[in-house]
């Protein structure tokens, strides 16, 4: 099974349990649409690609997680969540751009998957300019598929005739791994933070206690 569909699975496991009701809620999606959206991009990645010119766009893969970056940039709370969501997109996109130049182009020759590294990418970015989930996943995912579209921009400027696909490497690829660990991270150092803070709350509550 690919790195792609166990991430489906787990994703839907962590829906149908009410793990991930905190991150949905905040990103404004409920169960129902995080699953509809799961299997949509299940089922998109194994659907034609939509040709536009030299770029081929993967429905699962790419396209439903661009609307999804719509949806979510639509229900930003602020014109400064939204401005935050577009730097951080175009900040992921040269940093993914670089982190590709500095591995094989070969996939196979990788000593590991470089997906990891575009949503970490994606994620800490993300955290740093807004602390927001819904700005790590449209950072995330923009930010990748932007990449491709510079680096085939870049090839087509050298004068090589090479179509750019964004998304399709089965039923999800870096797009959508890049959204999703992004999300999860800012998740993650945002729990984190939430704990020692209250953890220093609770012991300067015990401390004005005893000296009163």
């Amino acid at each position: 099974m690919s790195i792609g569909m166990i991430l489906l699975v787990v994703l839907a496991l962590l829906i149908l349990f009410g793990v991930l009701q905190r991150v949905l809620d905040r990103m404004a999606l409920t169960d129902r649409q995080a699953l509809l959206l799961v299997a949509a991009i299940f089922i998109g990645g194994w659907l034609p690609d939509l040709t536009f010119g030299r770029v081929s766009v993967n429905i699962g893969g790419a396209l439903v997680p661009l609307l999804v970056c719509a949806y979510l940039f639509i229900h930003a709370g602020t014109a400064k969540e939204k401005a935050r969501c577009l730097a951080a997109s175009v900040i992921t996109a040269v940093a993914v751009y670089a982190i590709g130049l500095l591995f094989p182009a070969d996939p196979v020759e990788m000593p590991f998957d470089p997906m990891i590294l575009y949503g970490l990418s994606g994620g800490v970015i993300a955290w740093l300019l807004g602390r927001s989930r819904r700005g790590a996943f449209i950072a995330g995912v923009l930010g990748v598929v932007l990449a491709d579209l510079l680096s085939g921009a870049l090839t087509w400027a050298r004068g090589v005739d090479q179509p750019v696909r964004l998304g399709g490497a089965g039923a999800v690829d870096a797009v959508v791994l890049s959204g999703v660990t992004a999300v999860l991270l800012c998740e993650l150092v945002g729990e984190i933070i939430e704990r020692i803070g209250s953890g220093r709350a609770r012991e300067g509550a015990v401390e004005g206690g005893q000296r009163a």
